[in-house]
């Protein structure tokens, strides 16, 4: 988990949201019947990438309602005990201080 981690953010760092997206599928795609917070938690991770690269196509009102998607799975950062919690967290805070900047972060593309 922690490459797939690594790779989602060097990723994203490198404007790459559909190789992100990828990333962490790998992880989620075989698991994704669980109901299980880690696997909520992932799937919301994949929402905001795909958010970002329809940002980067200047599709922003549908990068809008993946966004929402992705803070629908956020709740479950609060109400899991994962031994991947503090990547995770890392991982979220990182994703919102970039939706933040918005504009900014995808005129530089």
């Amino acid at each position: 988990m922690h490459k797939k981690i690594d790779s989602f953010i060097r990723c994203i760092d490198e404007k790459r949201f559909y190789d992100a997206h990828e990333a962490l599928e790998e992880v989620w795609f075989p698991r994704r019947f669980e109901k299980s917070s880690e696997v909520q938690i992932l799937k919301g991770f994949i929402n905001a990438s795909v958010s970002f690269e329809l940002r980067k196509r200047s599709r922003v009102k549908q990068s809008k309602k993946v966004w929402a998607n992705y803070l629908k799975y956020r709740q479950f950062l609060f109400k899991t005990d994962s031994q991947h919690l503090c990547e995770f967290y890392r991982l979220s805070r990182y994703l919102e201080a970039i939706h933040q900047q918005k504009d900014s972060f995808f005129t530089t593309l």
